[in-house]
């Protein structure tokens, strides 16, 4: 096999690759062996089917194509190494010239990391805002922890905002029944807007055993975009009762004794969350910083599959959901073209924050040990729901485990750059990694 490689950009190469027609021996073999196993001849047994009559049942053609199409990906491996490129994406594949018997010629274009050179990063400094923290958060995450602890009391009166309700429901589109629009004894907040629009507005001012109508338009089945008629009895009011927010509910609701203590341990955890909100502000601008002043290229081939893949995720959510990209672009006011701006936008941005990490681990020398590779899959296994080694098997099956241990790469690079940078809020105060650390060390601890 012979090769050149020609630059045609800082991320992309074209691969001129030769291979003797007695180098393409091997998968010629192969190929032969694998029609052989699939077709079935008179006199012959499976897997024993003499090469010409392979040639006369299915044509020399074909067995060339096949064996030519397995040497490709081998010979461009051999020729990555050769040139020791850091290939990325798929590579376009054109044959340039094949004849029985004669050489395979063919070219790759493919995309590459490019050379980066790397700052000093000591040197990079970002400033964030200030940690402040208002009597008001506090309130509102006690308040919070109270409405878990509330307690449903029938009411002889009309129902308001905040109450709960159980109604029966029944919807009809031109006089006739909708299917499945019908639906009894159903718990429901005044005023959440959990159910259908239009609601929440009926059921306010309604008591036990009262019913009314109103219209809204549905949003699927068979009769989605059109006006229904939809009739609602309220069978109870209940309204919420609150515990007060004394030492009592201290000890019902925590750990804690006193609502004093109670209210300080709200306060600390609150800190540590806005604290790691102020690391992650910090790693953001940090690392955008440092992809502008190394003018990190984005290859436009691993951008492109970035976009397919981040819009088919998009595709596979609204589906998860009930919902089509045409009711999301409708329900956000956007175009298909402004979808795929922002999507192209946001893989640029990523796919140079991944180069920029690969180079850093590169020049640090960064590795990745079994252990920490283990938790990565145990910490990821926890969040799909599934065993830790059935969640492995899965990622060596579809060729991600790669992908994965590349991610794992990434972070302790970026693990490095912030450990090297400099932090500050507004008032020049450094800031520290203790909230993160913690936070991280708590997340392993929970996958163990």
């Amino acid at each position: 096999m012979k090769s050149t490689v020609e630059t045609l950009s800082p991320t992309r190469v074209r691969l001129a690759i030769e291979v003797p027609f007695v180098e393409l021996e091997p998968s010629l073999k192969k190929a032969y062996r694998e029609i052989g196993q699939q077709v079935q001849v008179p006199g012959f047994r499976r897997g024993k089917v003499p090469a010409a009559v392979i040639d006369q049942r299915v044509g020399r053609g074909t067995v060339l194509n096949e064996a030519v199409q397995e040497a490709i990906p081998q010979n461009i491996l051999s020729a990555v190494r050769e040139h020791d490129l850091k290939t990325l994406g798929r590579p376009e594949v054109e044959i340039t010239e094949f004849a029985d018997g004669d050489s395979l010629n063919f070219t790759a274009e493919v995309d590459i990391r490019p050379e980066l050179n790397l700052p000093d990063l000591s040197t990079v400094e970002v400033t964030v805002d200030e940690l402040k923290i208002d009597d008001s958060e506090i309130d509102e995450q006690v308040q919070s922890l109270r409405e878990r602890f509330a307690t449903l009391k029938t009411v002889e009166r009309a129902a308001a905002e905040g109450d709960f309700v159980q109604i029966d429901l029944n919807a009809t589109v031109d006089g006739e029944e909708v299917p499945g629009g019908s639906a009894t004894n159903l718990s429901h907040e005044v005023g959440s807007k959990q159910l259908l629009p239009g609601l929440d507005e009926a059921v306010v001012g309604l008591a036990a055993d009262a019913s009314t109508t109103f219209t809204t338009q549905l949003v699927g089945g068979d009769h989605a975009g059109r006006d229904a008629e939809v009739s609602v009895t309220v069978r109870t009011v209940k309204e919420k009762e609150l515990p007060e927010l004394d030492d009592d509910f201290a000890e019902l609701a925590s750990e804690f004794d006193t609502m004093a203590e109670l209210r300080d341990d709200v306060r600390e955890r609150v800190t540590r969350s806005k604290q790691v909100e102020q690391i992650y502000a910090a790693r953001d601008k940090a690392l955008e910083q440092i992809v502008e002043a190394v003018e990190v290229p984005a290859p436009e081939g691993v951008v492109r599959e970035e976009v397919e893949s981040r819009k088919a995720a998009m595709v596979d959510q609204l589906e998860r959901i009930g919902a089509s990209m045409e009711e999301y672009l409708a329900a956000e006011e956007k175009t298909e073209e402004q979808i795929n701006t922002e999507l192209t936008e946001a893989a640029v941005q990523g796919v140079k924050i991944q180069l920029l990490l690969d180079t850093v681990a590169d020049a640090e020398e960064i590795q990745v040990s079994d252990d920490e590779f283990g938790h990565e899959i145990v910490h990821r296994a926890q969040r799909a729901g599934v065993a830790p080694q059935q969640f492995y098997d899965q990622l060596v099956r579809s060729g991600a485990a790669g992908a994965v241990f590349g991610d794992v790469r990434r972070g302790k690079a970026l693990a490095s750059i912030m450990d090297r940078i400099t932090i500050k809020d507004a008032t020049g105060e450094a800031v520290s990694l203790d909230a993160l650390r913690a936070e991280n060390e708590a997340a392993h601890a929970h996958a163990e």
